[in-house]
């Protein structure tokens, strides 16, 4: 795959040095660091190392990658031993997307609370799901789940919700049999949603006691307790957004569809398009529309697009991917031998590595195909420092 005509990398080495100096102060260090990775990336910043084809003596230099998650380049292969990973846990039954998404009131506090607000919907929208599951009243078994967590819509606006994948079924109580949901319909929608709000709700007073939040501009008022209290009552009302469906083209195509996110935000350099005078052009999918019309091209100020992009900027360790239930990493392996018993289906054959068939080789000749050696290695630069 060739390399796009326009890359983030271009917008922020254009005119990413003169918004820095325009913000300073407004932007964290963590914004900064993704913003230096993404424009030293594949640069002689980094160092690299000189390459030449065994076969036809083509050479070229590779630049190394800054590896950073938020980046668009970075860490496909990471995401492929991702997929295959989660594709060789599946088990021979239906599976369902869910996504839970947070009201907009919320989602515009979470951005100044990531860490608290982000965590509380990894946990709510697990408990919520194994709750229900439990109740005998619905499917009455432990089940398992791989969640994602989304933060932006396809306008790269601060959109946090988290994609999810289940299994249609789970381990009965006693752990003596497979409980299958009801075919096409995992658990009602409208329950879900009613546990997730007021469990959401719940545990977010309890932040709010314990100090953890804090607000800024608009939001300021929020700090006191009696308007706090008013903020809330809306949302106790309102619907909260909760999906669940069995995709259409199985397990593995949502699990592709997450894997294009795990290992990195908010958009993809194919969906750009354009960058001139006008400022940033790129694809959009605007879901309010039907048919073809639902695909448009958005345009923003070069400025407005690196603020949209870096909203989605992570805490530190923060993980994006978790696991729970029967898939979480604990007991995963355990877990599954055991649904796999109880289905009466053959664990996966492990891999022999010495059998396996040799690997592709890491770096390919673009002349004639043939796998190309490192003869040298170019050190990084080291960064310019004051004197003591």
């Amino acid at each position: 795959m060739g390399r796009p005509a326009l890359e983030v990398a271009d917008i922020f080495r254009t005119h990413g040095p003169a918004w820095r100096a325009r913000q300073s102060g407004h932007l964290s260090p963590g914004q900064l660091k993704v913003m230096s990775a993404i424009e030293q990336c594949r640069t002689a910043a980094l160092g690299g190392h000189a390459l030449r084809c065994n076969a036809c003596g083509h050479e070229e230099i590779s630049y190394n990658s800054c590896r950073n998650r938020h980046c668009p380049k970075c860490q496909a292969r990471a995401a492929q031993r991702w997929l295959e990973a989660r594709q060789a846990d599946l088990l021979p039954v239906e599976y369902y997307h869910v996504v839970f998404t947070l009201p907009e009131p919320i989602s515009a506090i979470a951005y100044t609370n990531k860490a608290v607000l982000y965590r509380l919907l990894f946990d709510m929208a697990a408990e919520t799901l194994t709750t229900i599951a439990a109740d005998p009243k619905h499917l009455g078994a432990q089940i398992g789940a791989t969640l994602v967590l989304h933060t932006w819509g396809s306008a790269l606006t601060h959109h946090p919700h988290v994609h999810g994948i289940v299994p249609g079924g789970g381990i009965s109580a006693d752990g003596k049999r497979w409980v299958a949901c009801r075919r096409g319909f995992f658990l009602p929608v409208r329950v879900l949603s009613r546990l997730f709000r007021r469990r959401f709700i719940e545990e977010l007073e309890k932040r709010y006691r314990a100090g953890q939040l804090q607000f800024f501009g608009e939001h300021a008022p929020l700090a006191d307790a009696g308007a706090f209290g008013r903020w809330l009552v809306p949302l106790r009302r309102c619907e909260w957004v909760v999906y669940a469906k069995r995709p259409f083209a199985g397990p593995e195509a949502v699990l592709a569809y997450l894997s294009r996110y795990t290992h990195r935000v908010a958009i993809s350099n194919r969906r750009l398009v354009a960058m001139d005078e006008n400022g940033v052009s790129f694809r959009w999918k605007d879901y309010r529309a039907k048919g073809r019309t639902r695909h448009k091209t958005m345009t923003l100020a070069a400025d407005e697009f690196m603020r949209r992009f870096l909203l989605h900027v992570l805490p530190t360790g923060f993980h994006r991917i978790r696991h729970y239930g029967l898939l979480a990493n604990a007991g995963r392996q355990q877990s599954l031998a055991t649904a796999r018993a109880l289905l009466d289906v053959p664990r996966p054959e492990p891999v022999d590595n010495e059998s396996a068939v040799t690997p592709p080789p890491t770096f390919v000749c673009r002349c004639c195909g043939g796998a190309m050696l490192v003869v040298e290695i170019m050190m990084r630069r080291q960064p310019i420092r004051a004197p003591p």
